[in-house]
């Protein structure tokens, strides 16, 4: 059976411009890209995120996020798919942070409301940065529409 390991989870306002987000922080990346800033995610570490776990969270959570984001799983994607159902069955948003290039045949993009694709490149920058080769798009009727905008800051005038 694939499974996700949980490390850590947080709520959080800045991966998913517009809403309060429970991040679920998965351990076991094999991305293994130059400069991650969430090394301690490479090793195996954490509890299995079961149905059970995750509906218990989306409980105590439920009523004071607006979104779930998986933040990671690139080694189990068909298993953030399926997570990423049983969330969409709450009415909550879904959202997925992913080192991968492009989205997995295994991930239907109807269970998701937000993705971020690209490894972390150390020369180029995280979101935020106009050079990023990462990209965040809003999923809308099946397509990815790039929102990395909403990431830069805007200059004051």
């Amino acid at each position: 059976m694939n499974m996700l390991l949980l490390a850590s989870y947080d709520i959080v306002f800045q991966e998913v411009p517009g809403e309060v987000t429970l991040a679920l922080n998965l351990s076991a990346c094999p991305n293994r890209c130059p400069g991650c800033h969430s090394v301690h995610l490479r090793e195996a570490t954490g509890e299995p995120l079961d149905d059970e776990l995750l509906t218990g969270l989306l409980a105590r959570y439920g009523t004071s996020v607006t979104c779930v984001a998986f933040m990671g799983g690139d080694g189990e994607p068909a298993e953030v798919n399926r997570l990423a159902a049983l969330v969409k069955t709450s009415e909550l948003k879904t959202a997925w942070y992913s080192g991968r290039a492009q989205i997995p045949p295994t991930v239907d993009l109807s269970n998701l409301d937000f993705v971020k694709l690209g490894p972390y490149d150390p020369n180029r920058g995280g979101l935020d940065s106009l050079t990023t080769n990462q990209k965040f798009y809003k999923v809308e009727q099946g397509q990815l529409i790039d929102k990395t905008d909403l990431f830069h800051k805007k200059p004051i005038i």
